[in-house]
């Protein structure tokens, strides 16, 4: 509604900023500028000042990954406790016929 601005609402903007600001007008605009030159380092530096504190956040503790990219990874997947079960079994037979073995060769 508002930003819908032609060429001769601009117009009129223009004249209704002479009438009111008269040789003052560039002034103004300098002022104006310098205004937002100003916010725009201002917001640049809050920006810069976040990024840093983000990084040494991070840096001092990795973000966990997504929940649910880890439940993702795991579908299908044995849990540890079953690995852990597996590997104990299959050490046991390995020990058990290492022990055969040597009783048979000894």
């Amino acid at each position: 509604m508002f930003g819908n601005f032609g060429w001769p609402e601009i117009l009129i903007l223009g004249l209704l900023g002479l009438l009111i600001f008269g040789k003052r007008l560039p002034e103004v605009g300098k002022n104006l500028g310098k205004g937002i030159v100003e916010f725009k380092k201002g917001l640049s530096g809050v920006k810069d000042d976040l990024e840093v504190a983000s990084d040494t956040r991070s840096a001092s503790r990795p973000a966990p990954p997504p929940r649910a990219r880890i439940e993702d990874q795991n579908a299908g997947r044995v849990s540890l406790d079953e690995e852990l079960r597996a590997t104990q079994d299959r050490l046991r037979a390995i020990e058990a016929e290492l022990r055969s073995s040597k009783q048979q060769n000894g």
